[in-house]
């Protein structure tokens, strides 16, 4: 048998044939190694839909390589724990190394600054040399980005978004934005109204086949105690897959998703969203095919500006904003909590158990799908845990627990930082803290909860507005100077011109919190 030259690492968000790590492979003298693991499955208490997805997606790329009869070292999860072969990365790896005895290991940069560290401490430890290549999935390198950011005070997305705009091409009439406007926000902020969202279009799901069916049967058995479900599982977990997936957004939901992207509704789960954020982060599709698929919807006059816009935005603007903040700032971004919160994440994050009629809904959602838009991600359930005072490193924890598409290069930065300002304003100049007016104003949850958005105090009072101005009051000092933050600091200066109802809030604010950080029902 010949010398093994590389062993190339793929982990389970590298999907991709185009991996960097594969460029010049030659199937006779190279191996792929990949990992199912302990540690990767339960540092925190995942979803079972989100292991189910990660563990189907890497076995059908395990088989789309081997169909190219390139050989893969790889190594699966069983129903039974004593067949393991290692907790973690490195156990599992510096036992294949020790036995394929490689020259060198190749990976493609990671999307986990944890798990790099280790693999990098595991190369060093068997004296063999790691090579790790850019990550061709992004448009914008991680040495660009830090260039871009050069000696810049603050880091805000609309001027990155815009250089990308330009230098990609992309969304341009020569050297003006296409609609002769950056963002439509404005007209991207509409709610159902009182009619409610109607019939929405059927979101494409797929059938899983044996080698899906597989897995859910390990991880039901595997990971019984977990939150969530794998009851009607139909995620895309291949290329082909991801790709119809890609069309069906396009062709049925596109034109539609601009104006309601932040609209909430009861029972609304996917609404005009693309589903396709999971698949995007395990790179079973690029986000050059999102984006060139969306723009040709509105050259070809099948989707308007407004929604085209709002779609690259997430695309090409925020997600590459948020890995390069990520790789920017750690390790120690998470470490992070200007704020100093210290509660630990409501128990109905985990249960869906709750009187809010908002965070019950969201729940229910991401129990039952691992999902839920980013409306509903932030103005709900971050809204809540930032007016209580959540631990950011908690609640990033229990996001990454929870959500399919959770990776930690782009849990960290829109948990931590712009859900819960624990970055102190790196991400985002202001705190997204409302009250339940919000809520109310884009939902109907308001008139189907036994709370008053409008109240902060009595049996009847809504926790969210309760909590709002509790957060306000003990953080004032810290945004009394923010000129995004003068309107809210000025109402709760009127707040305060009634001292007896400024203490009734805050005795309401310290039960609630209380019962929060005793695991109670809120």
């Amino acid at each position: 048998m010949p010398e093994l030259r590389n062993l190339v690492l793929v982990l389970g968000d590298q999907l991709d044939l185009n991996l960097s790590a594969l460029d010049g492979f030659d199937p006779e003298r190279d191996a792929i190694w990949m990992a199912e693991n302990e540690t990767e499955a339960t540092h925190v208490w995942c979803h079972k839909k989100r292991l189910a997805l990660f563990f189907a997606a890497m076995r059908h790329f395990r088989d789309a390589l081997r169909d190219r009869d390139w050989p893969v070292h790889y190594h699966a999860l069983e129903a039974d724990r004593r067949h393991d072969s290692g907790a973690d990365f490195a156990a599992i790896l510096a036992a294949s190394v020790r036995k394929l005895a490689p020259q060198r290991l190749v990976m493609t940069e990671c999307g986990d600054h944890r798990v790099q560290a280790m693999l990098a401490q595991c190369a060093s430890e068997q004296e063999l040399n790691l090579q790790v290549r850019p990550d061709r999935h992004f448009y914008c390198s991680l040495e660009d980005f830090e260039e871009w950011a050069g000696s810049r005070s603050t880091l805000v997305l609309e001027d990155f978004y815009r250089e990308m705009r330009r230098s990609e091409d992309v969304l341009m009439d020569g050297d003006k934005p296409a609609g002769r406007a950056w963002n439509f926000d404005k007209s991207n902020r509409q709610s159902f109204g009182r009619g409610g969202p109607g019939e929405l279009p059927h979101v494409r799901g797929f059938r899983p086949d044996d080698t899906t069916r597989a897995v859910i049967d390990m991880v039901e058995q595997r990971y019984g105690d977990h939150p969530g479900h794998t009851d009607g599982f139909d995620l895309p977990v291949t290329h082909a897959e991801a790709r119809t997936a890609l069309r069906d957004f396009i062709d049925n939901r596109l034109a539609s998703f601009g104006p309601y992207q932040d609209a909430l509704w009861t029972d609304l789960r996917f609404g005009y969203h693309s589903r396709l954020s999971a698949a995007l982060n395990l790179h079973l599709i690029g986000p050059r095919e999102c984006v060139d698929a969306a723009v040709e919807a509105y050259r070809n006059g099948n989707a308007p500006i407004e929604s085209v816009e709002g779609f690259v935005r997430q695309i090409l603007g925020w997600r590459e904003f948020v890995r390069g903040v990520y790789w920017l700032k750690m390790p120690g971004y998470i470490r992070r909590n200007a704020l100093r919160a210290q509660l630990p994440v409501p128990q109905s994050y985990w249960t869906g158990d709750t009187d809010m009629a908002c965070v019950g809904d969201a729940m229910a959602n991401v129990l039952d799908n691992g999902y839920a838009h980013h409306i509903q991600r932030l103005m709900v359930l971050g809204l809540f845990a930032l007016n209580a005072g959540v631990h950011p490193r908690a609640f990033h924890d229990w996001h990454m627990a929870m959500y399919l598409d959770a990776i930690d290069w782009v849990s960290l930065p829109n948990a931590l930082g712009m859900s819960q300002f624990g970055d102190g304003g790196v991400l985002g100049t202001k705190p997204y803290c409302a009250s339940g007016n919000y809520i109310n104003k884009m939902s109907n949850y308001c008139k189907n909860c036994r709370f008053d958005y409008r109240k902060a105090t009595g049996d009847d009072a809504c926790p969210v507005t309760t909590l709002y101005w509790d957060f306000l009051d003990r953080n004032v000092e810290q945004f009394e100077n923010n000129q995004r933050m003068v309107f809210q600091v000025k109402n709760l200066e009127k707040k305060r011109n009634d001292p007896e109802l400024m203490d009734a809030i805050r005795e309401q604010a310290k039960d609630l919190k209380a019962r929060i950080h005793k695991g109670e029902r809120v």
